[in-house]
C-alpha cells in the first residue's frame, strides 16, 4: 500500500460502527471500512460481534492497511463511551464516524410486539445518538470531524414492506442527523446521512421475515423481485454505499453538512 498522506483518506481515523458483516460476503458497514483504509484512514472496526469485525480487521491488515476490531454493544452507553475512547487511545483522534449499525424487523404497529419496537430504537436509534454524543466531543477538541449515519430510503418512502420499526427509526435518525448538523456547522464538524436503496447485501438476506414478506421465504425470489423494482434493473451493492461514504468522510466534502445522500439507482422517483 502506498502512502496513506496521497490517498483520499490520508492521515485521518475513521471509526466504522457495525464493520462487520452478519454473513458471508460485503456488508455496507465492512466495505466501508475496508475503502476507508484502502484510501489511507487508519480504521477502528467495531461490531456486537467481535468475530465479524476482527474479520474485516484482518482483511484490512492483509491489504496492507491499519485496523483494530472492537467489540461494542451500541444500545449500551458505557461501551460506546469505551469504543470510542479506545479510538483516541490507540490512534490519538477521531475524525471520521462511520455509523452503520440497523436492524429490519417486518411487523406493522398492530402486529409488532412491544419489545421488538424497544430493540429496534435501541439499536436503531439509540445507539446512534451514544455514537455522536460521545464521538462529537473529542471532534469539537480537535477542531472538526466527519460523521454519516447511514439510514435508508425507508426514511422518507413506504418500501412496500411494513416494518413500522425501520421506517420510524431511520426516519428519525435522518432528522437528527440534520439538526445536530447545524447545531456542529460552526465547530467544523460535517455530519450527514446516506440512504441506500435495495440493496443486495447479507443484512437483506439475514432480515427476519423480510424474504418471507417478498417472496414466500424463497432468498433468491426476493432478489428477483428487488431487482425487477429497480429502474436500473438490479439492487446496488454495498461498495456502492461504501464510496457515498468515502465522498462525506473526505475533504472533497468540507462544504456538505445535513445532507440525505440517497444512493438507489433511481427507485425513490418511482416506487412501486
Amino acid at each position: 500500500m502506498s502512502d496513506g498522506q496521497s490517498k483520499r483518506l490520508g492521515g485521518k481515523v475513521a471509526l466504522v460502527v457495525g464493520a462487520g458483516s452478519i454473513g458471508p460476503g460485503w456488508g455496507n458497514g465492512k466495505a466501508t471500512a475496508a475503502l476507508f483504509a484502502r484510501e489511507g484512514a487508519k480504521v477502528v472496526c467495531a461490531d456486537v460481534n467481535l468475530e465479524a469485525a476482527e474479520e474485516t480487521a484482518g482483511l484490512i491488515r492483509d491489504e496492507g492497511g491499519e485496523a483494530m476490531a472492537l467489540r461494542a454493544d451500541v444500545s449500551k452507553s458505557a461501551e460506546v463511551e469505551a469504543m470510542v475512547a479506545q479510538c483516541v487511545a490507540t490512534y490519538g483522534r477521531l475524525d471520521v464516524v462511520d455509523y452503520n449499525v440497523g436492524l429490519a424487523h417486518v411487523g406493522g404497529v398492530v402486529e409488532l410486539r412491544e419489545e421488538d419496537w424497544d430493540r429496534m430504537f435501541d439499536v436503531n436509534l439509540k445507539g446512534c445518538f451514544l455514537t455522536m454524543k460521545h464521538a462529537i466531543p473529542v471532534m469539537e477538541a480537535q477542531g472538526g470531524g466527519s460523521i454519516i449515519t447511514i439510514a435508508s430510503i425507508a426514511a422518507i418512502r413506504y418500501t412496500g414492506v411494513p416494518y413500522t420499526t425501520y421506517y420510524a427509526t431511520k426516519a428519525a435518525m435522518t432528522h437528527m442527523t440534520r439538526t445536530t448538523a447545524v447545531q456542529y456547522a460552526p465547530k467544523g464538524i460535517r455530519v450527514n446521512s446516506v440512504l441506500p436503496g435495495l440493496m443486495k447485501t447479507p443484512m437483506v438476506e439475514k432480515s427476519v421475515g423480510l424474504a418471507g414478506e417478498y417472496a414466500k421465504g424463497d432468498v433468491e425470489e426476493m432478489w428477483n423481485v428487488r431487482d425487477s423494482q429497480c429502474p436500473m434493473g438490479h439492487m446496488g451493492d454495498a461498495w456502492d454505499v461504501a464510496y457515498a461514504c468515502l465522498f462525506l468522510a473526505s475533504d472533497e466534502s468540507k462544504y456538505v453538512t445535513g445532507l440525505d445522500l440517497v444512493v438507489d439507482g433511481g427507485i425513490t422517483l418511482k416506487y412501486s
